[in-house]
């Protein structure tokens, strides 16, 4: 199984991205806006240049009250974790894992072309598992 299959089951393929040089609060809105955790930071929505998660917002505003006002280049992760389409949806999983992080920009020739949450993983690894079953259950009633 491959990145590629994740995004083509995804209902939407547009990435929702936000310029380095918008507002936290102006990332709040759209996070709640497109109902997501994290958004890919870009100022041409085709280069990555950093991501940004619920998680950033909040523990930067445990620290400063404030950053609602701060642009999101101050609190985004400037080294962003990528795949391509081809990657296997294995070596996804351990690089989410390995660097505990929920959301993973996909690219094409340094272009943004998708982004693959946990929740996306999750979904379509039980989508796999009832379909065997359903096979085994199947193969089982037939004999």
């Amino acid at each position: 199984m491959r990145i590629h299959d994740i995004l083509a089951a995804k209902p939407q393929h547009d990435v929702v991205t936000v310029p380095p040089t918008s507002t936290v609060r102006e990332l709040v809105d759209l996070l709640a806006e497109h109902n997501v955790g994290a958004l890919v930071v870009s100022s041409d929505g085709q280069a990555v240049e950093g991501i940004v998660s619920e998680r950033d917002v909040v523990r930067h505003l445990q620290r400063n009250p404030e950053v609602l006002e701060a642009v999101v280049s101050d609190i985004m992760t400037a080294a962003v974790h990528t795949a391509v389409r081809d990657d296997k949806l294995d070596d996804l999983m351990s690089l989410m894992t390995e660097q505990r992080v929920r959301h993973i920009p996909v690219i094409e020739d340094d272009v943004l072309v998708g982004i693959v949450s946990i929740g996306d993983v999750v979904k379509h690894k039980i989508q796999a598992l009832e379909l065997e079953r359903d096979q085994l259950d199947s193969y089982i009633s037939q004999s």
